[in-house]
């Protein structure tokens, strides 16, 4: 995508950059898209369970340092992603990797250990909203702070929710409400390829 417009690339670039054959290809993927949505799964897993895997001791929730270092650094291909028009789904598939990554985290963190399980999947799903969208505005802005200063930042936003939320009543209706979402468990890949369907 970095060398040629996505809408241009064809299964056979692919095999032949590839060097393997094309059952090969239709053994693992269904088409171009599908390999781009696994190569999405197989970035967004990894960096949305930075934190978790580490054990890191701190009260970040997110790896936002090190995503947005990777943005920067990645630049070009940002830029090919909105040009393919492929930007939304790594926009939607990074809600749902860092949504289920920060619930997690969220719960394993003493500071928001107490805020119940429903309000904590309602809160883990805007921070991940609020952190994809944090690097669109970054981005889009010329990418001016440093990664340091936008992770210490959104995690300035993200404590003063987690602080006023916990404050904060539900009623039985909005937690029965969340609760009904339930946490996210199929594939982000399989959910884009029936929607495609």
């Amino acid at each position: 995508m970095q060398e040629k417009p996505f809408q241009t690339i064809r299964v056979q670039h692919v095999l032949d950059r590839a060097g393997i054959g094309r059952s090969t290809f239709y053994a693992h993927y269904r088409d171009k898209d599908d390999l781009f949505l696994s190569d999405l799964e197989d970035f967004l897993e990894p960096m949305s369970t930075l934190l978790l895997r580490r054990r890191e001791v701190s009260d970040r929730i997110a790896p936002v340092r090190e995503l947005f270092a990777h943005v920067a650094q990645m630049r070009q291909l940002h830029a090919a992603l909105a040009a393919a028009d492929k930007l939304r789904d790594f926009l939607d598939m990074g809600q749902e990797y860092f949504a289920r990554a920060i619930e997690q985290r969220l719960g394993e963190l003493p500071s928001s250990r107490a805020v119940v399980p429903a309000k904590r999947t309602a809160m883990a799903h805007v921070f991940a909203g609020g952190l994809l969208s944090l690097m669109s505005w970054w981005v889009d802005h010329g990418a001016l702070a440093s990664p340091e200063e936008m992770d210490d930042l959104y995690h300035q936003i993200v404590w003063s929710g987690v602080t006023a939320g916990q404050h904060l009543q539900c009623s039985s209706a909005n937690v029965r409400l969340v609760a009904s979402a339930g946490p996210i468990r199929a594939s982000a890949r399989t959910k884009f390829l029936k929607d495609r369907v």
